[in-house]
């Protein structure tokens, strides 16, 4: 049997959950259950908002002006958010999107947008990253909706690293980096929380590569001998990460869902 129940409707709510509770939809949510989805009453939701685990919910009332879910019993409780962060240069929306969906997917419990000196994109539209996280977290089962993080120079983030994350390293992929085995690095690290930063289209400058592999707190790793788009690295590195040091393993750095 699945771990998850997929053939259910689910939907992230911001409001409490617990059995009893009835929970007004807004607009959207409505013509999307009501009209685009064509439920009626009776039919079965699933849904969570991150604090109080997956609820099994009954669609109470589908009228034309509004509808209203009724959470009937829990059915998965809350896990704790993935310790995971997920730290890369925006790029091109369509491209953008994919990104922090995947992201999503693979586990990530916090995604930061870093400006590098080669970052072309440096205006993100903060409702639609926050949309993305969403609509990624209900279709794969994701409990906990990952924090996004407003952007921030990777030079300031780098300067204030070792106050505010001193025990978290960070895993710069490097397209530089050749001849190293990524699993081997991995495997060595000591155990403890990961971050895993993807540079811009173009890569880092050289200026920011010297920098970072001076800094104790950073571990370089190569993602193969292919020059990969900065979306495909992020997948490619996020598995390589979750899988060899990650929840993938016994032992690794926290739960995905």
């Amino acid at each position: 049997m699945s771990r998850y129940d997929f053939t259910t409707q689910r939907l992230f709510l911001d409001a409490p959950l617990d059995a009893g509770a009835r929970v007004v939809l807004d607009k959207g949510q409505t013509n999307y259950l009501v009209n685009v989805l064509r439920m009626r009453e009776g039919d079965p939701v699933l849904i969570f908002n991150g604090r109080d685990g997956e609820w099994r919910a009954t669609l109470a009332e589908a009228g034309r002006k509004g509808a209203v879910l009724r959470a009937d019993e829990q059915a998965r409780e809350q896990t704790p958010a993935s310790s995971l962060h997920y730290l890369f240069a925006p790029i091109k929306q369509a491209r953008l999107d994919y990104m922090v969906q995947k992201a999503v997917e693979m586990g990530a419990g916090l995604i930061r947008p870093v400006i590098t000196r080669r970052t072309q994109v440096t205006r993100l539209n903060d409702d639609r990253l926050v949309a993305n996280a969403i609509e990624a977290a209900e279709q794969c089962g994701v409990l906990s909706i990952p924090e996004i993080a407003a952007p921030e120079p990777l030079s300031a983030l780098l300067a204030r690293w070792p106050k505010d994350e001193p025990e978290r390293r960070i895993i710069f992929c490097d397209e530089d980096e050749t001849g190293a085995d990524p699993v081997s690095i991995l495997r060595a690290l000591p155990k403890g929380p990961l971050a895993v930063l993807i540079g811009p289209e173009g890569g880092f400058s050289p200026e920011e590569r010297e920098t970072l592999h001076a800094l104790p707190f950073v571990t370089a790793i190569p993602l193969g001998p292919r020059i990969l788009r900065a979306d495909t690295a992020a997948v490619a590195a996020l598995a390589l990460v979750q899988a060899v040091a990650g929840d993938w393993v016994e032992g690794g750095s926290g739960p995905a869902v």
